[in-house]
């Protein structure tokens, strides 16, 4: 399951924004560079890693609530975990919306200090497994990307 992961988030964190990036860039469009892979890193690093983390959450909150807690799991935790499932489908939905809807300014804010913030509170936490590394890695990736998009999109 760890590999199934880690796959998943690499490619939406890093292959498929570069490719779908490199992609845009070839068809001189008229983008900038930050513009053109801020876009991609939005829609794939925010919005449907952020989608598939909530509908996961609310789907099957033992999956997270296990993973967090571990062993048996309570019904509080369970809510929890669902509500955190609504707000990471909620955010990345918007993510989604704002890479073809006006720009995505606020999801790129939003979603980018959510990632920078989960990356940031793992950075000190010792022990971490592969999977737990590849997620910190990505998230301060995905924050650096999208601040540099907001910065873009600012000016």
């Amino acid at each position: 399951m760890a590999m199934g992961y880690v796959v998943v988030v690499l490619a939406q964190t890093v292959i498929l924004p570069i490719l779908f990036g490199c992609a845009k860039l070839a068809a001189h469009d008229g983008w900038t560079i930050v513009e053109t892979f801020g876009r991609w890193f939005l829609f794939w690093g925010v919005g449907t890693r952020l989608a598939l983390a909530g509908t996961v959450q609310l789907i099957k909150p033992d999956f997270t609530t296990q993973a967090i807690l571990g062993g048996d799991s309570h019904s509080g935790a369970k809510l929890v975990t669902q509500e955190l499932g609504f707000a990471n489908l909620a955010m990345g939905l918007g993510a989604i919306a704002g890479t073809f809807l006006g720009g995505g300014l606020a999801a790129a804010i939003t979603g980018g200090l959510f990632m920078g913030i989960a990356g940031a509170r793992h950075l000190g936490q010792r022990g971490q497994n592969v999977k737990e590394r590849v997620a910190t890695c990505t998230d301060l990736l995905v924050f650096v990307a999208m601040a540099a998009y907001a910065v873009a999109l600012i000016r």
